[in-house]
């Protein structure tokens, strides 16, 4: 099962696990494994060899989350929604919050 409810840049709250209630923006989709990674949420420390141009170290970074485990941000409504499909006449198709049914796509 594939989540395409999620894209890059969208604006996420975390529903479950150690950053539940926290919110922030999509930074990257993996798709093939149903997750992504969420801008300043899920801080792991990873070891860095360092290379010719910069130094290594121990570097903290943003570690993935299950996509079932965030839920898209309504920007009229201000809460977390489910997302549905609306098709206009001309075939394009937007994503809506089921709350208000206001676009979640700009």
């Amino acid at each position: 099962m594939q989540f395409k409810h999620l894209k890059k840049g969208d604006f996420v709250k975390i529903i479950s696990g150690k950053e539940k209630g926290k919110t922030g923006k999509v930074l990257t989709v993996l798709k093939d494994k149903n997750r992504v990674v969420v801008e300043k949420l899920n801080m792991i420390k990873r070891h860095q060899k360092a290379n010719a141009m910069g130094k290594g170290g121990i570097v903290e970074k943003e570690g993935p989350i299950h996509a079932s485990n965030v839920v898209i941000m309504c920007g009229k409504c201000n809460k977390g929604t489910r997302v549905g499909i609306k098709v206009f006449e001309d075939g394009k198709k937007v994503r809506i919050c089921k709350n208000c049914s206001d676009i979640l796509d700009v």
